[in-house]
């Protein structure tokens, strides 16, 4: 029965710990990809306390990263056991 605990004990500490990161393509134009590299980001907290002002939009990515013209779109979320990160990754000149 100890060894039961142990392993449970065990696996419950690795799923606490553990988190995922995926990104997806959003959107590609017929811009050129370039250099440059804008990010919105915004953490929600618990699944439900999020910031009031979280704008992940794709213009607040491109005004952040100095783009005028948008190549592709990638978006981003990183979720954890407390906090869960959202990013709108944009490319372009």
């Amino acid at each position: 029965m100890k060894k039961i605990n142990k392993i449970v004990l065990i696996a419950i500490g690795i799923f606490a710990f553990s988190s995922c990161s995926v990104t997806t393509p959003v959107l590609v134009t017929d811009n050129v990809i370039g250099e440059k590299t804008g990010e919105a980001t915004a953490s929600v907290f618990l699944g439900f306390i999020r910031p009031m002002n979280m704008d992940l939009s794709i213009q607040t990515a491109a005004k952040n990263g100095g783009i005028t013209e948008v190549g592709s779109v990638d978006y981003q979320v990183y979720g954890g056991l407390f906090v869960s990160k959202y990013k709108t990754i944009v490319t372009g000149r």
